[in-house]
């Protein structure tokens, strides 16, 4: 029910954060805070999705497109995946613990985010940038990691992370479009139509690749970073152009394609910073 594969998203922004305090001056760290960085990061996302396939179970139950998964078809109890969402959840306190003050102080807020998203599909069309905002957290997060004290830098990384994060579950929101209108849940493709919907999604991505372009100026980096800014702008194009075509490419498009552009962001930043 729960893969480390679904980490790929968010994970190489928190690393991206780490590099980049440790570029723009921050002193070395330990082995152990790129341990911690990781661990708090598979926790939280363990901790979100296991609490959004709680949440979602009665609804999952009664859609077509998710009727098989773990909890409706009773491979896997509610009250298991409860115990995992809190075991994860007080994990990535705990990690965030290892870390540093603020980071503890933080934590709470940011489980408030990543599962509060679960619930706001239920009244509001825009819980697409609730999640956007949940993944956004991630840069952010790497970045105190490592300076242990607040700073507006890791902000614009996080304002692209969370402009691409929203624009991608609004491509994954289209498979449910009909079904959602008809049960009276919430989200762009219901709300605008398709047509709109991938329009929003497309300008989101925009900014995206705008925001991350900039990160050049702003972060002091190479120019090595352009041949992976340009690769992650080809990907993007490129889910827009296949879900367009064809949307029973949706899955591949938001897992696949959205994985590949956030390692190849991480490359990007690491070409940046050492080339």
């Amino acid at each position: 029910m729960i893969r480390f594969s679904h980490s790929v998203f968010a994970l190489p922004f928190a690393l991206a954060g780490v590099l980049y305090a440790l570029h723009l001056g921050a002193n070395t760290v330990p082995p152990a805070t790129w341990f911690w960085v990781v661990a708090a990061m598979v926790a939280a996302r363990t901790a979100a999705m296991a609490f959004n396939r709680l949440v979602d179970r009665r609804m999952d139950a009664v859609n077509p497109r998710t009727r098989t998964r773990e909890l409706p078809r009773g491979a896997v109890s509610a009250r298991l995946t409860a115990v995992l969402t809190a075991l994860a959840a007080g994990f990535f306190v705990f990690a965030a613990a290892r870390l540093n003050p603020l980071c503890l102080a933080l934590s709470p807020l940011a489980l408030a985010v990543i599962l509060g998203y679960s619930y706001t599909k239920r009244f509001t069309w825009a819980c697409h940038l609730f999640l956007g905002l949940s993944l956004a957290a991630a840069p952010v997060g790497g970045w105190l990691a490592v300076t242990g004290r607040w700073d507006w830098t890791p902000f614009l990384l996080g304002f692209a992370v969370f402009a691409w994060g929203a624009g991608m579950d609004i491509v994954y929101a289209l498979q449910d479009e009909a079904f959602d209108r008809a049960h009276g849940m919430h989200s762009i493709p219901a709300r605008f139509g398709r047509r709109r919907a991938l329009a929003f999604s497309a300008l989101l991505h925009v900014l995206a690749v705008a925001g991350l372009a900039a990160l050049y100026w702003r972060y002091d980096l190479s120019g090595w970073y352009w041949p992976g800014i340009a690769a992650g702008a080809a990907l993007l194009f490129y889910e827009h152009r296949i879900v367009r075509g064809d949307a029973g490419k949706i899955e591949f498009a938001f897992f696949d394609v959205n994985g590949m552009f956030s390692v190849s962001y991480l490359a990007a930043a690491l070409a940046g910073v050492y080339l």
